[in-house]
Formats: C-alpha cells, sequence, structure tokens
C-alpha cells in the first residue's frame, strides 16, 4: 500500500526529525486511480485539510487530488476535494517531470509551480480559479519567478515549496545528499526566491525510515510546524 513517512521541522534547530511532535510517522494513501504518476507529486495545507496531488499518467496538464481524513487516518483520493484538476495556460517550455504546491493564506489563493525546461530556477507560477476549478498559469499571480544564489550542487530534480503566513518558502536537496536540503525564501524587494534569504540555509533530516522514497519530497507548512514527507518504497 502507498503511504507517505512525515517529519517536523526541530525549532530553534536545523533539523527535520522523523515524527517529531507528535506528527503522525506514517500515513495510507489509498483509492488513487490505477494510473496515478506517483513520481510527480506535491502537498499543501489550506488551514482546514491537508491536500495531496499526483499528475494523471503520462500528462502535463491533470492533477489527481487527495485529501487526510482523520477519521480513517490516511490520504484519500477525492475526500473533500475536486478529484481531477486542470493546469491551463502553462508555457511551451514549462517542464512537469515534477511540480510544487502551496496555500497563500494571505491572498486564500492555491498555488502551483512548473520550472522552465532546461532552467530550473526559472518557476512558472499558476493559481487555482474557483471560478473555472482550474489552475490557470499567471491568474492572481507573478506568472515567472527565478530562483537566485543558489548553491551549485541543487539538486533540482528533488524540490519543494510552502508558505508558512509571513514567507513563501523553496526547498531543494543537495545533490547525492540523502539527508542534506537548501532553503530558500521569496525576496519582495527583488521579487525573486534567494537562497538563505530570511532562511536557514542548510537544513538536515534525522531518524530517517530505511523504507522512505528519497528520490522526490513534499512539503508544507500545518498546524504552526514545517512538515516534510517521503513516500515509502
Amino acid at each position: 500500500m502507498a503511504s507517505v513517512n512525515q517529519f517536523a521541522y526541530v525549532p530553534g534547530t536545523s533539523t527535520y526529525k522523523f515524527a517529531y511532535g507528535g506528527s503522525i510517522p506514517n500515513m495510507p494513501v489509498v483509492n488513487m486511480p490505477a494510473d496515478t504518476n506517483w513520481l510527480r507529486w506535491a502537498m499543501l495545507n489550506d488551514g482546514e485539510y491537508y491536500r495531496m496531488y499526483f499528475f494523471k499518467g503520462s500528462s502535463a496538464n491533470t492533477l489527481y487530488q487527495a485529501a487526510f481524513n482523520p477519521a480513517s487516518g490516511a490520504y484519500e483520493f477525492g475526500y473533500n476535494s475536486i478529484k481531477e484538476l486542470l493546469i491551463t495556460g502553462a508555457p511551451a517550455d514549462a517542464d512537469a517531470s515534477s511540480l510544487a504546491m502551496l496555500y497563500d493564506s494571505g491572498t486564500k489563493t492555491y498555488r502551483l509551480y512548473l520550472r522552465r525546461l532546461g532552467a530550473p530556477t526559472v518557476l512558472y507560477q499558476f493559481g487555482f480559479n474557483r471560478e473555472t476549478s482550474r489552475y490557470e498559469y499567471g491568474y492572481n499571480s507573478i506568472p515567472t519567478l527565478n530562483v537566485a544564489k543558489a548553491p551549485n550542487d541543487t539538486d533540482w530534480h528533488r524540490w519543494s515549496m510552502l508558505f508558512d503566513g509571513s514567507a513563501y518558502r523553496l526547498y531543494a536537496f543537495k545533490v547525492g545528499s540523502v539527508d542534506t536540503f537548501y532553503q530558500f525564501a521569496y525576496n519582495r524587494q527583488t521579487n525573486q526566491y534567494e537562497y538563505g534569504f530570511d532562511s536557514i540555509p542548510v537544513l538536515n533530516l534525522v531518524d530517517i525510515p530505511a523504507n522512505s522514497n528519497l528520490t522526490s519530497m513534499a512539503m508544507l507548512f500545518g498546524q504552526g510546524d514545517y512538515r516534510l514527507y517521503f513516500q515509502t518504497l
């Protein structure tokens, strides 16, 4: 059965710890369609529900949505969710091999990000339009964002984003590492994400379960905690 392992940030340190602070250590992901693409996924917390998204098969514009059901202790496909979501207006060079998502509680906007093909430090930003029930390129969003000052060994295949109520943050692993990742934040003065801006530059994971799939990650901010997730093998 598919599931995710949960880590949380230990305040006052540079560490994310498995099952820290009463976090549920492992949560099943159930009832997903047979063509769910488990390699391309993201998560967010909208203040009411923890949500999980996967691309449909090889599609570049269709997402499946699941949410955490406290009664079952599992992420369930379609639970309090629109089951399928479309991404529209994406630039021709948008790279759908991975994605990041977050909930902007300030503007009450669900946001989705794709990188530019061949230029991973360029992000395309989409916003969820409740009138069309679609993620639309540039909707209530700055269409294109840049990421600056990234270390040369940043692994852009393993990245995620979140909004903590004050800062928009981006994370990416260090190439070749299973327990070290870098932190960026959005600088409103320069209109770009910058490595180490208003951030602990380097973060570490501890107590990683052996069944964690370290090839991708998802992150979110929920119930006052910064949280990180790996799928299980």
